[in-house]
């Protein structure tokens, strides 16, 4: 009776765990009494002369040989590999946003052998760096659904245990409070939106503001100094950047001339004021008094003026740019008779 001979095996890998059916090809193999991993036997079933499965005893990583043996003789062995399990211990960075695309470093062990990566049942890209470290590009999500996802690796020696990875929703600003303030910066600002809540930058424009999240819907900023105009204003998350509200830098208001310059201390006379960026004045003040008035252009007001005590006082005009330095108009008072 010839010996039987082996000239395949597949798979030749598999987990420590053993349990892989491994399907034996060669010849002389219909009276095959014992099928051995290294020095295991092995469960096995002959289908023909020329093939038999088996099933992979549990065994240390490395390679065994896989022999076959029959009252023939003992086949020479074929070279099977015992792959360890994959295990992951860190994620990092260990969230991105819903759309997917972070690139993520996988540490862990035994990831040599590694196939596939999958956050949640979703397959990533992915490349091997090492036994110790896997890099992945977190895929989309399903659905397009925030929260956490399990990342596995899978190998010829199974599937690891999986780590969190939470999928972080767009950031949105829909309202801003005040809208506007001076170009140079400082105005308390509070942004409205929806997840908020893991920002790391807010931007006026290009420029990065102080800031501090009060909840997922709520940021308060100070805004940073900027160019007389609108500015896009940006929050930027795990999740991505997100904005939809824009606010207003207002030049301050100079006054360069009143005309009159003085009046009765009853009050009540039409005073004209000239100056630059008056377009947005809210407020137009004799002393401490603020008065009525009629914004002409962005270079010309008309005040009433208010009553008050004979002598000097100083007109200024404020607007969300700021307050301008003040003018002297004299209230004269009318001699006796």
């Amino acid at each position: 009776m010839a010996a039987p001979a082996l000239t395949g095996l597949s798979p030749n890998q598999g987990p420590t765990a053993g349990g892989t059916t491994v399907t034996l090809t060669g010849t002389n193999l219909g009276d095959v009494t014992t099928v051995r991993f290294g020095t295991t036997a092995a469960a096995f079933t002959i289908v023909s002369a020329t093939q038999i499965t088996a099933v992979a005893p549990p065994g240390s990583a490395g390679n065994v040989q896989v022999t076959a043996i029959s009252p023939g003789g003992t086949s020479g062995g074929l070279a099977y590999y015992y792959v360890a399990l994959p295990i992951l211990t860190a994620v990092s960075p260990g969230q991105g946003p819903v759309a997917g695309g972070t690139a993520v470093t996988l540490t862990g062990t035994n990831l040599a052998n590694l196939t596939t990566v999958r956050f949640g049942t979703t397959t990533a890209a992915s490349t091997v760096v090492s036994a110790t470290q896997i890099n992945a590009v977190a895929p989309s999500v399903p659905g397009g659904s925030p929260g956490p996802a399990q990342v596995t690796a899978i190998s010829p020696g199974g599937t690891s245990g999986g780590l969190a990875y939470y999928y972080v929703a767009l950031p949105t600003l829909t309202a801003v409070s005040p809208a506007q303030g001076p170009t140079a910066g400082g105005t308390a600002v509070t942004l409205t939106g929806t997840n908020l809540l893991n920002a790391t930058t807010v931007r006026f424009g290009a420029t990065s503001a102080a800031f501090s999240v009060v909840s997922a819907t709520q940021i308060t900023a100070t805004s940073p100094p900027g160019s007389t105009g609108f500015a896009q204003i940006t929050v930027i998350t795990p999740g991505g950047t997100g904005g939809g509200a824009a606010f207003q830098y207002v030049a301050l208001p100079t006054l360069t001339s009143l005309s009159p310059t003085q009046g009765p201390p009853t009050g009540g006379t039409t005073v004209t004021l000239t100056g630059t960026n008056l377009g947005d004045v809210t407020a137009v003040r004799f002393g401490t008094t603020a008065t009525a008035f009629t914004i002409v252009s962005p270079t010309q007001i008309t005040a009433t003026a208010p009553t008050g005590s004979a002598g000097a006082v100083q007109v200024t005009v404020t607007s969300p740019g700021g307050t301008s330095a003040g003018l002297t108009y004299t209230r004269i008072a009318v001699p006796g008779i």
